[in-house]
């Protein structure tokens, strides 16, 4: 026997229908590529994504073809998102960092039929479009610029086509399990991985999201989300800030520190979102004008572990909560985040702190858990120490890659993230490192997060890499790459004395290599990669010279 409910599809565009009915007024505020400054609000981002969607609709497309955006986090950009999963098509965002050769690979590979660009970008879709198979239409995310025109002749504008557009739009009755947007992963290992999610996955993703013990995202919060929305889908954040009606403060291609530091103290922002790295830059700038962020109650960090230093920061001098999360392409992303249940708020500051460390633990909708091997069915101790591999289950979690038939799936069905982490009995889970990061020193394992994190922890250190080089007695050895601070004279002795009272003696890392630069991923992400090619040898140079 059934229910007798009534059975509506988790549609996207039921999303931005909700926030055009019930948060009209409320702002979205967009900075634009030549930094000027856009106020609208979602009743407007509604009619738009409408007028957009009647523009494709012209264009001929058929349910699922594939309309690519390259572009930063703006109004016109989010408009075109409901406009595009809305009406049956399947948005596919790119990450405009990645090498020209990957951005031809993935655009051939989604078979994408119209492509969405910044005008920053229009050099780089000039320089690849005549290697693109599939595309037909190229729009300009902007108004009529005749430099633009010049480098790519057929290009049209996106505020030309709204312009002769109605706001009436009927959104098509979906299936849930229609797909609705398409992410590559970053192809570190091989090329890139597409990643398809449904209106299905995508709505649930955001009600965990919004709620209290996840990301507690509210109809009164201002929310920044630094994070891309290239970056799986900018951590659903465009998505859960419809659901709730929330306003929002999109950054556009200003992403250093004195930029976001102006935002947040201008617009009231009261959470934001970014990785590691775009908040080093933050607390700089923040530190060097005198602003106190007070506006700023929480930030998220995900993409890479938060070195402690970062969080007492927030804590002590913006008493901004920061909250970690975790979670990857594949998982849409959201896997866990860090909220305190009831019997940690009368734990002394130093041991909430130790909690808050950790990735957090997985809202309702995903379950986590550790195997004794990478792809294992073998489930280990739920004890906040034994290290293992860390998998992943749920409705938003990928089942297999776009354009492949095989699973990605172990043989009991679950998703094996490639991390190595701790889980203790409240669910609660750690990451030790990225199982291809660990270091495996004389059979002994040693994590690069942890001694990352230390390194960071010295007031003369702005950035801290450590990798895994070569040894010819010990297989690895830990090597740090460190960006000093400026005016610091910090020493290689000095900087592995700093170690001497944090780690065993073994752990130690073996060199100190001090660089002007460490490579970033688009996503802000250190490329450890590109750090071993570099640096992986060193110690057996060493060894022969």
């Amino acid at each position: 026997m059934l229910g007798n409910m009534m059975f509506q599809p988790l549609l996207i565009s039921s999303m931005i229908e909700h926030a055009g009915r019930y948060h009209a007024d409320t702002e979205i505020i967009s900075k634009n590529t030549d930094t000027s400054i856009k106020k609208t609000n979602w009743g407007e981002i509604r009619e738009n994504s409408k007028r957009f969607a009647n523009v494709l609709q012209q264009f001929g497309l058929t349910l699922g073809d594939r309309v690519a955006t390259i572009a930063w986090n703006n109004h016109r950009h989010l408009e075109s998102w409901y406009a595009i999963s809305g009406s049956g098509l399947v948005c596919h965002t790119i990450n405009p960092r990645l090498f020209p050769e990957q951005l031809v690979f993935i655009i051939n590979d989604a078979a994408d039929r119209v492509l969405l660009f910044d005008k920053t970008f229009a050099p780089l879709i000039k320089a690849v479009k005549p290697l693109l198979k599939t595309v037909e239409q190229y729009i300009c995310l902007d108004a009529e610029d005749s430099s633009i025109r010049e480098a790519i002749p057929e290009v049209q504008f996106y505020d030309d086509l709204l312009a002769q557009q109605s706001a009436e739009f009927d959104w098509p009755e979906l299936d849930e399990n229609t797909a609705s947007s398409l992410c590559y992963t970053s192809g570190t290992t091989g090329n890139p991985k597409g990643v398809l999610y449904s209106h299905r996955s995508t709505v649930l993703h955001s009600y965990a999201i919004i709620m209290p013990d996840s990301l507690n995202v509210a109809a009164r919060d201002i929310m920044l989300p630094v994070v891309p929305m290239f970056h799986v889908n900018a951590w659903g954040t465009p998505y859960a800030a419809a659901m709730v009606g929330c306003t929002l403060v999109l950054p556009g291609p200003g992403l250093d520190g004195a930029s976001l530091v102006n935002l947040i103290d201008t617009y009231k922002v009261s959470v934001a979102l970014g990785v590691p790295t775009i908040w080093q830059g933050l607390i700089a700038a923040a530190q060097q004008s005198g602003s106190k962020l007070e506006s700023l109650k929480r930030n998220v960090v995900g993409g890479s572990a938060c070195p402690p230093a970062m969080l007492k920061t927030f804590k002590e001098q913006f008493n901004c909560e920061t909250i970690h999360a975790w979670g990857m392409t594949e998982t849409s992303p959201l896997g866990s985040a860090n909220q305190l249940k009831t019997k940690h708020l009368d734990l002394a500051d130093e041991e909430k702190m130790q909690i808050r460390l950790s990735q957090g633990r997985p809202p309702f909708g995903v379950d986590l858990r550790l195997t004794d091997e990478e792809k294992g069915t073998q489930e280990i101790a739920r004890d906040g120490e034994t290290i293992g591999n860390l998998q992943i289950k749920g409705h938003w979690i990928i089942d297999h890659y776009f354009g492949k038939e095989e699973s990605a799936l172990t043989a009991d069905g679950w998703f094996d993230t490639g991390d190595i982490a701790t889980l203790n009995k409240d669910g609660f889970m750690k990451l030790c490192d990225r199982s291809k990061d660990l270091i495996k020193s004389g059979g002994e394992w040693i994590s690069s997060v942890d001694l990352e994190n230390m390194a960071m922890g010295h007031p003369e250190i702005a950035m801290a890499a450590v990798i895994a080089a070569q040894h010819p007695k010990w297989d690895e050895r830990p090597v740090l790459i460190a960006i000093k601070k400026p005016e610091s004279h910090v020493s290689e002795a000095e900087m592995l004395d700093y170690y001497a009272d944090k780690v065993a003696k073994w752990q130690i890392p073996d060199r100190v290599i001090f660089v002007d630069s460490i490579p970033l991923s688009g996503t802000g992400k250190m490329l450890k990669k590109d750090l071993r090619e570099l640096y992986g040898s060193i110690l057996l140079e060493q060894a022969v010279g």
